[in-house]
C-alpha cells in the first residue's frame, strides 16, 4: 500500500473547468483533501497548486494524473516533472488515460525501459498535438480576417462634439486640456482619437468611430 495517494489536475484557463478532472481522480480512490488542481493561462506556467503538491510528496506515495499533459506545456517539461518525481521525489506515477504510464508495475530493467518508452512517445504526441492546434488557430484567424472578420471590442462612438473641440483645438481656439474636459474624456483617450482621426483626415474622410 502506499503512504498516501494524491491527484493532480490541470486547466489551461481560468475559464475552464476542473470538475472532469476532479471526478476521474475520486473515482480512483484520491480523496478529495489530496487533490491540487491549477487553473492558468497559456502564458503563465506558474502553477501553485502543483508547488504545494511537491512539498507534501514524500517516497512511497502514488499519484494519480489524468493525463501525461497534465505534467507541463512541452516535451522537455514533461519529461523533467516526471524525472523530478519518480527519481528525486520517489513517488509512484499512475496516468489514468494510459494504464501502461503506471511506475508501480514492472520495476524491472524491462518494465522500466518500456514505461520510459511510452512516456517519450505519448509527452512528443501531446506536444505536436498542442503545436497543431495553435497552427489552425492561427490559420483559422487568418482566414477570418481575410473574409472581413473583425476581432476584438466593437468601435466606440465618439462623443457628438468631438469633431467640433478637435477643430478648434487644431486652430489654437482652445487647450488639448479643454477639449477633452468639453468632451468628458481623459486627455491621454482625446489625444489618442485626435491621431486616429488625423489619419482619416489624410484619407479625405472624417470618422465619428474608431478605424
Amino acid at each position: 500500500m502506499p503512504e498516501k495517494i494524491y491527484g493532480y489536475g490541470r486547466v489551461s484557463s481560468m475559464e475552464q473547468n476542473a470538475d472532469r478532472q476532479v471526478l476521474r481522480l475520486r473515482g480512483v480512490g484520491v480523496e478529495e483533501r489530496n487533490i491540487f488542481v491549477d487553473k492558468q493561462s497559456g502564458k503563465d506556467f506558474e502553477r501553485p497548486q502543483y508547488k504545494k503538491l511537491l512539498k507534501k510528496l514524500k517516497p512511497g506515495d502514488l499519484l494519480y494524473i489524468l493525463s501525461i499533459d497534465r505534467l507541463g506545456r512541452n516535451y522537455i517539461e514533461i519529461q523533467e516533472q516526471w524525472r523530478i518525481l519518480t527519481k528525486e521525489k520517489g513517488v509512484d506515477i499512475i496516468v489514468i488515460d494510459m494504464p501502461l504510464l503506471n511506475t508501480r508495475n514492472g520495476k524491472d530493467l524491462l518494465g522500466t525501459f518500456i514505461a520510459d518508452l511510452v512516456l517519450q512517445i505519448l509527452s512528443f504526441v501531446a506536444q505536436t498535438e498542442r503545436e497543431n492546434i495553435r497552427t489552425r488557430q492561427a490559420q483559422g484567424i487568418a482566414a477570418a480576417k481575410l473574409r472581413g472578420v473583425k476581432f476584438g471590442r466593437p468601435a466606440k462612438e465618439l462623443p457628438s462634439n468631438f469633431i467640433l473641440m478637435y477643430d478648434k483645438w487644431q486652430s489654437g481656439t482652445i487647450t488639448c486640456t479643454e477639449a477633452a474636459k468639453a468632451c468628458r474624456m481623459p486627455i491621454s483617450t482625446f489625444r489618442y482619437r485626435a491621431v486616429r482621426l488625423k489619419i482619416s483626415d489624410k484619407n479625405k474622410t472624417k470618422k465619428c468611430t474608431f478605424l
